[in-house]
Formats: C-alpha cells, structure tokens, sequence
C-alpha cells in the first residue's frame, strides 16, 4: 500500500511539474515587465535631476542607488510570490489539497545505492529522462529561432536612449518567454492526460493480484475448502456415531441415508445421522449391526436428506410421510417382540415434488 502512495505521489508531481514550469514561466514575464516598467519610471523621474550636485555629493548617488535596489527588491518579490502561487495552484490542480509531513521526514532506507542506482535505470526513470531531453531540445530550438531572427534588433538597442531600449527590452523577453510558454503549454497538454492515463493503467490488479487480495482479505480458498470438508468428516463421523439410537433408517437405496429418532419428549421426529455415498453405507452398516430397521424410501431419503437438519424437528410438509414410515416400523418391532402379527407391504409415504431435489415433475398416483 505504501508503494502505491509513493507511486501516486511521484505521478502527481510529475504531473504538475509541467504546469508548474508553465505558471513560472509566465511570472517570470510578469516580473520583467514590471521591473522594465518601474526601471523606465525610475530612470525619467532622475535624469531630469542629473546635475553637477548629483556628480560632486557621493551621499546622493548612495540615496540614487537605494531607490534602484528598491525597485529591484519589489520586481523580485512580485516575481518570487508569483512563482510560489502558481507552484501552489499547479500542484492543487493536479492533485488536489493534501497537507502531510511525510515527504520532508526523514527516511534512511531510501538511502540504499544499489536500489537507487536500480533505480536510475528503471524504465520509468528513463522515460522521463528521455521526454525532459526532448523537452529541453524543443525548447532551446524554440529559443534559437528566436534569437537568431531578432539578433539584429537586439544590437540597435544599445543605440537607442535607456527609456526606449528598456522598454524594448521588456517587450522582446516578454514575445521569447511567450513563445516557451506556449510550447509548454501545448506539452503540457498533451502529457499530463497522458500521464493520468498511464497512472491509472499502472494501478490496474492483475488477475495474480486479485486472487492474492482475496487470499489476504477473505482466506486461501483451498485452505477454506480443506477446513470445510474436515468439518464435513468430523460432523459426518459424529453423526454416524448415533446411528445405534434411530428409530429407523430410510435410503435410496445406496447414495443417501437419514437415519430418524422419535420419542415422546420430541415435538416432531428428529433426523439424527444423514450422508450420502460411502457415509451412506456406513449408517447402513452401523444400523444393520445394532438391528435398526432399514427401509428403501427413496424420495423421502432424498428430501430428508436436502431439508432437514441435524438433531432438529423434521418439515412441517413431511411430517404425514414421516409418520407413515414410523407406524409401519412400530408395528415391525411389535411383531418381532411376538405382540402381534407382521404388517403388511411397506408404505410408499407421498412425499412433495418439490421438496425431492431430482424430483423435475409432479409425481402421478394417489396422494394420501
């Protein structure tokens, strides 16, 4: 995460450092005309005072020289805030107010030479190398032309009165710094949606990183099913194990076994062991071993098996199909103990569509 923010910052100010240069650029135009300005006003308001006083009285051409310090005092502060507002607006522009310490605070793992000399060479680092290369030859080609076609211009300045080739001279630096600007600006451009487009690319997961971010935040899956299919065994083993105590044991007849309790403490007949394949015939194992009555009910296994929960009251909805079973193996056990005759055939209790999951259509016959 602290990667991602170093990454963000460092895109932020590369992406306002063009910005940056532009705002500078022109207050530094700002600064020279002013300068040029109040030079020139300077100038007019003392050459009417130049006399042979002014020559012989050292403590006036001081005084002279005071007010021209100051004048040039002020041209350097109206150019300094200028270049600190436009710093200011540029950077809050691209990347918005953020008021932190952390960047001037100081961090001695960054002083590593063998990840800064990586570094250096990194393809990120070469690009913007190679784009201020370019940058600087456009410029400077930009500025070459323009000297090159105004040099003349620039020699006849010094023939002129200093009022005239001040402002001269004001009005050439501003057309130059003018014409920089204007090439930064189209840069600018051009590279900072660029470089937003790129900082958004570079923030993209990857399919690795996504499984990774859900491997931290929710759990290695794998890790999880192996838990969940343990807690299966376990929970499948400990229901096996109370198979000696049902009532009765209906299946399908061999991928799924519900064993069944009943006892007139309950409010409903609880399914006690439940599972299907290999678990199945070990509850049909254990409850042949211990003379627990099994019965081919193939439905009702499977909706047990679906909706009914361990050591809980049985649906509502099976409770007629349920009870049908449970008179038949009532009378079973009677006969066995000799207090009575053998039921009949076993009952095919009815049980609702919808409740046997590979039930698809309603089933035909009489209903109880």
């Amino acid at each position: 995460m602290e990667t991602r923010h170093l990454e963000y910052a460092l895109q932020t100010y590369h992406r306002h450092v063009l910005i940056t240069h532009l705002d500078q650029l022109g207050a530094l135009g700002h600064g020279i005309h002013i300068a040029g300005i109040d030079l020139e006003g300077l100038h007019h308001g003392r050459q009417g005072q130049f006399d042979a006083t002014t020559v012989h009285t050292p403590a006036y051409m001081i005084t002279r020289l005071q007010g021209m310090a100051f004048i040039g005092i002020l041209a350097s502060a109206a150019f300094a805030i200028l270049t600190s507002t436009a710093a200011l607006v540029s950077a809050v522009g691209a990347g918005g107010w953020i008021f932190s310490l952390k960047p001037i605070t100081p961090q001695f793992n960054r002083l590593n030479p063998i990840s800064g000399t990586a570094n250096l060479f990194s393809k990120q680092q070469m690009a913007n190398v190679a784009k201020m290369v370019l940058m600087t030859g456009i410029l400077t080609a930009v500025a070459w032309k323009y000297l090159g076609s105004s040099i003349d211009q620039v020699a006849v300045l010094v023939l002129q009165p200093s009022p005239a080739a001040l402002r001269h001279a004001g009005s050439w630096l501003t057309t130059g710094m003018g014409l920089l600007l204007l090439v930064v600006f189209l840069a600018a451009m051009v590279d900072v949606p660029l470089q937003a487009f790129f900082f958004k690319d570079r923030l993209k997961m990857s399919h690795q990183e996504v499984k990774q971010e859900h491997k931290e935040s929710d759990g290695n899956p794998q890790i999880k099913g192996r838990m969940r299919q343990r807690q299966r065994e376990i929970a499948d083993g400990a229901s096996v194990s109370a198979v000696p105590k049902a009532d009765f044991v209906v299946m399908n007849p061999t991928h799924y076994a519900v064993a069944l309790r009943y006892d007139d403490t309950m409010s409903a007949p609880q399914v006690i062991s439940k599972g299907t394949d290999l678990i199945a015939m070990k509850i049909r194992d254990l409850a042949k071993a211990h003379s627990v009555p099994v019965l081919q009910s193939p439905m009702l296994a499977r909706a047990l098996y679906a909706h009914a929960d361990l050591d809980q009251p049985i649906p509502a909805t099976l409770y007629t199909a349920v009870a049908q079973v449970l008179a038949y193996v009532y009378r079973l056990k009677a006969a066995l103990r000799g207090e009575g005759r053998m039921p009949d055939e076993q009952p095919d209790p009815y049980v609702p569509p919808e409740l046997d999951p590979l039930q698809k259509t309603p089933r035909k016959g009489p209903q109880p």
